[in-house]
């Protein structure tokens, strides 16, 4: 005996069977759990995923739309305390961001141009969001569902640059 171990050499009985009977009813009820709470997980993942490129454009000129169409480039500067909208070199007034009774943002005032903006330009589908860096990630999803909302399903996402 060294230290409490068995060693395996005299005393009583001697040597242990290596070959023992292995429960495997616990461990396929285990595994079974964890593979359904990984597909469920995956089908989670597939749900919360929103639909928004990133910013820069096609890469080729095959790709653009044609220019049959009246559409600009349409730019949201997102700020933790304003939204300014512009098209192509024109700038809207800035929108101001209040929260409403629940703490939520009011986007109702973006909602108005928006309709304004569809109404100016029924074939404008893209919009470019430029969130600055203090912008909470809630109030940029119900922004980009705005978008969406309000006819405008092409968004892509940049840096702020202004």
């Amino acid at each position: 005996m060294a230290g409490g171990m068995d060693t395996g050499q005299g005393g009583k009985g001697g040597k242990k069977p290596l070959d023992t009977a292995i429960n495997l009813t616990a461990f396929i009820d285990l595994m079974a759990v964890t593979i359904s709470f990984l597909i469920m997980t995956a089908v989670w993942t597939q749900i919360g995923r929103l639909q928004v490129s990133q910013a820069g454009g096609p890469s080729t000129e095959e790709e653009q739309p044609p220019t049959e169409t009246k559409t600009v480039q349409l730019t949201l500067l997102i700020t933790p305390s304003e939204l300014r909208l512009s098209a192509d070199q024109s700038t809207f007034d800035p929108i101001p961001l209040t929260k409403d009774g629940k703490g939520k943002t009011d986007l109702s005032k973006l909602v108005a141009r928006f309709k304004e903006l569809k109404a100016q330009l029924p074939d404008q589908t893209a919009i470019t969001l430029q969130p600055e860096d203090k912008v909470r990630y809630e109030d940029l999803v119900r922004i980009i569902d705005e978008c969406i909302g309000s006819g405008l399903p092409q968004v892509s996402v940049s840096a702020a640059m202004g």
